[in-house]
């Protein structure tokens, strides 16, 4: 059970609606966690493997007709997703190795770690095992490859001549750029050996069937942990572009890197015409949507009306939080669009642009502040998660407050500096959960009583 606490007492009174907030919050992290979702979309009859994705595809899998059986990935949820596997499929499991920052025991799989947001050398000496392995399988063997949030960063593998210092500063840069999580990617899988569709070519030519817990707005399987085994849209040149447009001042290393594949020196990321992805199969698991719902059902059973906003909220955190505000406000005056007590839901990824003097906090850190400082009335408590349990870089996975939580003034101040971790830390307001064992994005909750 995920268990979701404020490092210490400050002035944020705990109501039952505070409550409502955070057993919402637990509860769609909870229904997110891998071991909830390989039990609810995978069965096991006799040796016949059969998947069931949330966006409505089915697969069966024959496991009498594979010579091995192994898992490969990494992400967040990766070690997770790997101990579920090894419960439900037992002695079938040949082995596997999977990189991820939260690991879990496991007797068949390696459970090998890495670093996130930020690349490590740990993490690049893990991945080469995971594309040694991969490489490895034959053609008669199925490749299990579970890829979730977090995978753009922990399976680390520097293309060509590139430099784990480089790789490392051209991550730092983008996202402190507030480029979209395509354009992040779309440079992220011209700089990695790993990334966009090379683990499905290295993994060729055995059945490759990857299980995915998606992070990202729109649950593309080429976005999601940068697609390691979907095929890549993106081009050397929409990577320079993105570069271009946010004017990063990346390591030459990279912008010759980039250079040399946009002059076709170095090969493109495979696209969807390469033999690669013949025997590539792709099941989505779980979303956002599977946490906003599960959060749904909490309000409802705690005597609330709920509304799900959106599942793809993006922009600025602290503009997103006024949009939100301003809606509860409409529900606690008019009752439009729903009549208090009420709940609102929201999920997706939001971003904080940074600047030089930028301080400790993340995007659901400031989304709390700026709701605080924006609500003008007191029946209502704004809350919002990063679902992995990491919120920026800090030990945080969020806040949660009301409109008497943040002072205009400190808080103002904070905002300005994107430094809100420690006012947030102050006053009580900051939620802790360590790291979940899943990633489905940012959840966001609103309670309005009546």
């Amino acid at each position: 059970m995920v268990d979701i606490r404020r490092p210490r007492d400050g002035s944020v009174s705990w109501t039952p609606a505070h409550e409502t907030a955070v057993e919402a919050l637990r509860s769609g992290i909870e229904a997110a966690h891998p071991a909830t979702r390989v039990a609810e979309t995978l069965s096991l009859q006799a040796e016949q493997l059969s998947v069931e994705g949330v966006d409505g595809t089915t697969a069966s899998y024959d496991l009498e007709t594979y010579d091995d059986i192994v898992i490969v990935g990494g992400g967040n949820a990766a070690g997770a997703f790997a101990a579920a596997l090894e419960d439900r499929l037992d002695d079938r499991l040949t082995d596997g190795v999977v990189v991820t920052d939260a690991p879990e025991p496991t007797t068949t799989v390696d459970v090998l770690t890495g670093d996130h947001p930020l690349p490590s050398p740990e993490g690049v000496h893990n991945s080469a095992r995971v594309l040694e392995r991969a490489d490895r399988a034959g053609e008669n063997d199925l490749l299990l490859t579970v890829i979730t949030g977090g995978a753009s960063a922990l399976l680390a593998a520097p293309a060509g001549q590139l430099s784990l210092s480089a790789l490392r500063n051209l991550t730092e840069q983008l996202l402190a750029c507030g480029a979209s999580i395509e354009e992040i990617n779309a440079v992220r899988k011209h700089c990695s050996a790993i990334k966009g569709g090379q683990l499905a070519r290295a993994g060729a030519p055995a059945t490759v069937v990857t299980l995915v817990l998606s992070d990202v707005i729109g649950d593309d399987p080429s976005t999601i942990g940068s697609g390691p085994t979907a095929p890549d849209p993106t081009t050397y040149a929409d990577a320079i572009a993105v570069l271009d447009r946010y004017e990063i001042d990346v390591p030459a290393a990279v912008r010759n890197h980039l250079s040399a594949g946009n002059d076709g020196d170095r090969p493109e990321t495979p696209t969807a015409t390469e033999p690669a992805f013949r025997n590539v199969a792709t099941h989505l698991l779980g979303t956002n949507r599977t946490a906003l719902e599960t959060a749904s059902a909490v309000a409802t059973e705690r005597g609330y009306t709920p509304l799900i906003l959106s599942s793809r909220v993006r922009g600025e955190a602290r503009e997103a939080a006024l949009t939100h505000v301003a809606i509860a406000e409409e529900c606690h005056e008019t009752g439009t669009p729903i009549e208090p007590p009420a709940v609102l839901l929201s999920g997706g990824e939001t971003t904080v642009t940074l600047s030089d003097r930028s301080g400790r906090g993340g995007p659901n850190q400031e989304f709390v502040t700026s709701g605080s400082l924006a609500l003008e009335i007191e029946d209502v408590v704004i809350a919002s998660i990063d679902t992995d349990g990491i919120d920026g870089a800090t030990d945080a996975a969020g806040a949660i407050a009301d409109g008497t939580t943040v002072l205009a003034a400190d808080g103002r101040r904070a905002l300005e500096c994107h430094d809100v971790y420690p006012l947030l830390d102050a006053h009580g307001a900051l939620l802790e959960t360590g790291p979940t064992g899943t990633n489905v994005n940012d959840l966001r909750v609103l309670v309005i009583d009546s």
